[in-house]
């Protein structure tokens, strides 16, 4: 292992951008600590307090923001608007001829989605903004199951209402920007890698949550139990299905061309953690709507369901949200049309299958039948272990009213996949990287 660890300080391009993306992480935790202007610093700390007590919605919202929400920071949006943002356009492209097209042209119309893309995520997040700041401003926090008396702007005058609306969203913009930073110039998907910086933060409060109600016999076998999952996700995340694909044989002068033999590597879980992180950030969308309409009671069914672990429409739901999206984008990322007529154009054929839509049809035919293990495994592992928490703890004990909900979803499942797949993505992109200079990467035997 140490000697891994040299070759990729050894290596100066490699070097250069694990440090960028560490030291970019690290602006991101700090971003995550500064609080945005004209709030009341008491109430934010009150606003703190009544979280880690209540869980519920908000707990959740936290998770995701790495805890910058409840300190009213610059990036207490988190990544989530640009995350939304992504599956609206991704459906839009499904949905509309125009972006189809635009996703057909390559490169350049690659750059048009992805300006359509932040456009629409300043506009969520600047929807999110004026929610939170509302939400909070005024002392309306019983919709989220908190102290309804914590008021974070004292003097809720138009100016100072806009300027933390504005401070907020642009933090969204900012942690977007590095965020593709990231992914050009570092090392891993920035997105994905913020989300993990985030998720993974919270994890030491949560230990020390579970040890002081339960103990340090219950937070040594929910570690290893998390342990055995990790080895799980790893194990059903390098499992492939391999076609073998053989290739005709040609003649150009007097040199012979084609004739080899190959295959075509399906993934079992194809999507990796990105049907968690879109399911999760759909549950975003009844807050926001709850807030901006300001409905009650809309609000007050995903406080007391959609955020709860052990209610069974959470289960449901979220559940279903995580085999939808495995399948979405799956859909996305793996065209059966399109790789049978690449195949085709290759001299490429599948033995005993013809080339045309017989090879779509039996591409399509493996790929749904590989996708649903997969799907139906990430959203097990997302929800059995967070169910098994919150119904074998009483967080409730120590003040923590919604101890069995919010309060322990950053120690269940979802943590547990993001943190797991993301460093798994990361470790191949940094073990390619090796092997491309010689080098013997991590995964290697």
């Amino acid at each position: 292992m140490l000697s891994h660890l040299r070759n990729i300080f050894r290596v100066r391009d490699l070097r250069g951008k694990i440090l960028f993306t560490l030291t970019m992480l690290a602006l991101y935790r700090l971003g995550a600590k500064v609080p945005v202007p004209g709030i009341d610093f008491d109430a934010v700390l009150d606003l703190q307090e009544s979280a880690r007590q209540s869980g519920g919605l908000l707990g959740f919202l936290n998770l995701f923001s790495g805890g910058a929400l409840t300190q009213f920071s610059l990036f207490a949006l988190g990544i989530m608007p640009y995350i939304t943002a992504s599956i609206i356009v991704q459906i839009l492209t499904v949905a509309i001829p125009k972006l189809e097209q635009l996703q057909q042209q390559g490169a350049v119309g690659q750059r048009k989605l992805t300006q359509y893309t932040r456009y629409l995520t300043l506009g969520i997040a600047f929807l999110q903004a004026t929610a939170i700041t509302f939400t909070f401003g005024r002392g309306q926090g019983q919709s989220l199951g908190v102290n309804t008396t914590i008021q974070v702007i004292d003097d809720f005058a138009l100016g100072r209402v806009l300027l933390v609306i504005i401070s907020l969203t642009a933090g969204t913009a900012l942690l977007m920007w590095m965020g593709e930073l990231i992914s050009q110039r570092g090392i891993g998907n920035g997105m994905s890698l913020i989300i993990f910086a985030s998720v993974i933060s919270s994890l030491p409060f949560d230990v020390g949550r579970l040890r002081a109600v339960q103990g340090w016999v219950y937070v040594t076998i929910a570690v290893a139990v998390g342990i055995a999952l990790m080895v799980a996700i790893v194990y059903v995340e390098q499992g492939q299905r391999r076609i073998p694909v053989q290739f005709a044989t040609r003649r150009v002068g007097r040199r012979m061309y084609g004739g080899q033999n190959t295959y075509i590597p399906l993934k079992v879980n194809q999507s990796g953690v990105i049907p968690i992180i879109f399911a999760s950030s759909v549950l975003y969308l009844p807050l926001l709507l709850a807030q901006v309409f300001d409905w009650g009671p809309l609000t007050s069914f995903v406080n007391d369901y959609l955020t709860q672990p052990d209610s069974i429409v959470y289960i449901a739901v979220f559940g279903m949200m995580i085999v939808g999206f495995a399948y979405f984008y799956t859909a996305i990322t793996f065209d059966p049309p399109r790789q049978a007529d690449n195949l085709r154009k290759q001299g490429g054929f599948i033995p005993g299958i013809r080339p045309g839509p017989q090879t779509e049809r039996y591409l399509q035919r493996v790929v749904n039948r590989i996708t649903l293990p997969g799907a139906l495994f990430i959203a097990a592992v997302a929800l059995v272990p967070t169910v098994l928490i919150s119904l074998t703890t009483d967080l409730g004990t120590l003040g923590y009213s919604g101890g069995s909900g919010g309060a322990v979803i950053g120690f269940g499942g979802v943590s547990i996949l993001i943190a797991a797949g993301v460093a798994l993505e990361t470790m191949k992109q940094i073990d390619s990287q090796l092997m491309m200079r010689n080098y013997e990467g991590f995964l290697t035997k």
